[in-house]
């Protein structure tokens, strides 16, 4: 199908028309229809394609705090979305756009990259759905820090106006010079830093430096030991086991065949020279990882290879990619392979992604079952802010740097000029997200609330044991 270019004019009128179909007032009730899914219900479905071991670890996370419940309740948030106006203004969409699912990463050059750093649910939709995620997000954290309610406005209010701004900005570049854009530490300081104190910018260039240290020789020294001489990944269940202690004597020569055909089939959709360098290391072992909290239960796992020797590491994590939680209400990926679908989304919204980003496929697993994967390094500086020890004036930066990346994600793969026109120029969308991220948190709490009587009743197990 030819792609249609459609001149300035006609898309300032696409812009334009948004507003008559979805007017920017709208968005900023939330009204939750009486039949409106059970929260636990819905969390309850996507766990059944889960580890089933796994489950109850990640409703313990969940139970931290209402943000922590927030962080995990994507497929929650993705039902209320689709009942919300629509701008029909596609984008493609990180689909779980929340504060810590932005961060430092390192480029292929070795500088230390913030963008969105979480693509599990990427799916091409209206642009509004990631921004009233992040802002829902703000409201959430700010309330867990204490803020009191007209700081929290504050916050969300400045979230818009950057997403905002950015994106008129944007809509006045050209393809390629949007292309390259992205933001550094550098870039952090320039444009927000003489609007706060000197040393708000100082707690925020420490926190990123410990990016630094998240390497592949850090992971060597944290997640590895010696067993008879050989180097392996400790144990430390149930968070990591080794793959030994998760299947039969009888069934190690299979698995191994297994993870070098994975391994293969991988290398194969690579580009030329990132093949060339993957084929220089060879693989050593293996273990399940969990992580995060939202994708505690996916199946995770870490891989050890080495190269020149064992001074030479490359630790890969290839993580469980199931269907995006958006797909119900937005359609089904056009990529056949859920790891496919993540890395292009990935490679789509991103400045700048790691080389070793690719995708695979598993055909008959320790479970008997197939399953799609993504994979990328396990820690190449990555790293996300802890938005829970923030004050206000780090937390003012750190909301703008998330929401003039997801802008800029957002004008890479959408229309920047139909997207500044609806927003406009004045705080009118501002307004409207702010009064639905406030009513959203209250709706969180109350889901988050759910929960805490789930565990309490029994309907669902919690912890480790």
């Amino acid at each position: 199908m030819a792609t249609e270019h459609l001149t300035v004019k006609e898309r300032i009128r696409q812009g334009k028309a948004a507003r008559s179909g979805c007017p920017r007032s709208s968005h900023a009730a939330w009204d939750p229809a009486p039949d409106r899914p059970d929260p636990v219900e819905l969390l309850e479905d996507q766990a059944r394609s889960r580890v089933p071991e796994l489950v109850p670890i990640r409703y313990e996370r969940m139970l931290f705090s209402p943000f922590a419940f927030y962080r995990g309740a994507a497929v929650i948030m993705a039902s209320d979305l689709s009942t919300m106006p629509n701008t029909g203004l596609t984008v493609q969409l990180c689909g779980d756009a929340h504060l810590s699912n932005f961060g430092g990463f390192a480029s292929p050059e070795r500088d230390l990259i913030l963008d969105v750093n979480d693509f599990d649910e990427t799916l091409p939709g209206p642009w509004e759905w990631d921004v009233k995620r992040l802002v829902a997000s703000v409201e959430i954290a700010g309330r867990e820090r204490g803020f009191g309610a007209k700081t929290n406005r504050r916050l969300v209010l400045d979230t818009v106006a950057e997403y905002r701004q950015s994106m008129e900005e944007f809509a006045l570049l050209g393809h390629i010079e949007l292309w390259h854009l992205h933001m550094d530490l550098a870039g952090m300081k320039a444009r927000w830093g003489g609007t706060v104190k000197h040393k708000t910018m100082k707690a925020l260039d420490a926190r990123l430096e410990h990016a630094h240290h998240r390497d592949n020789h850090r992971a060597l020294e944290k997640l590895t030991g010696y067993v008879d001489g050989q180097l392996r990944i400790a144990p430390s269940p149930p968070l990591v086991i080794p793959i030994e202690n998760l299947i039969s004597a009888n069934e190690k020569e299979s698995e191994e065949e297994t993870v070098h055909r994975f391994v293969r089939n991988y290398r194969a959709q690579m580009r030329g020279d990132r093949q060339r360098l993957l084929e220089s290391y060879h693989f050593v072992h293996l273990a399940r990882k969990v992580v995060g909290v939202g994708s505690v239960g996916t199946r995770t796992w870490i891989l050890l290879l080495v190269g020149r020797d064992e001074t030479d590491p490359l630790f890969l994590q290839v993580k469980e990619a199931n269907a995006s939680v958006l797909e119900p209400y937005l359609g089904k990926s056009i990529y056949a392979n859920h790891g496919r679908r993540v890395v292009e989304g990935q490679w789509l919204m991103q400045a700048s992604s790691d080389i070793f980003l690719g995708w695979g496929h598993v055909e008959n697993g320790i479970d008997g079952r197939s399953h799609d994967f993504y994979v990328r390094q396990l820690w190449d500086w990555k790293i996300s802010l802890d938005v829970e020890t923030m004050d206000p004036e780090e937390m003012i930066i750190y909301v703008k740097m998330c929401a003039w990346t997801l802008a800029r994600a957002h004008a890479r793969s959408g229309d920047p000029i139909a997207i500044s026109t609806y927003l406009g120029k004045k705080d009118h969308i501002d307004n409207a997200l702010a009064e639905f991220a406030a009513a959203y948190a209250d709706q969180n709490e109350q889901d988050y609330q759910a929960l805490v009587t789930a565990a309490r009743d029994g309907r669902i197990k919690v912890g480790i044991g």
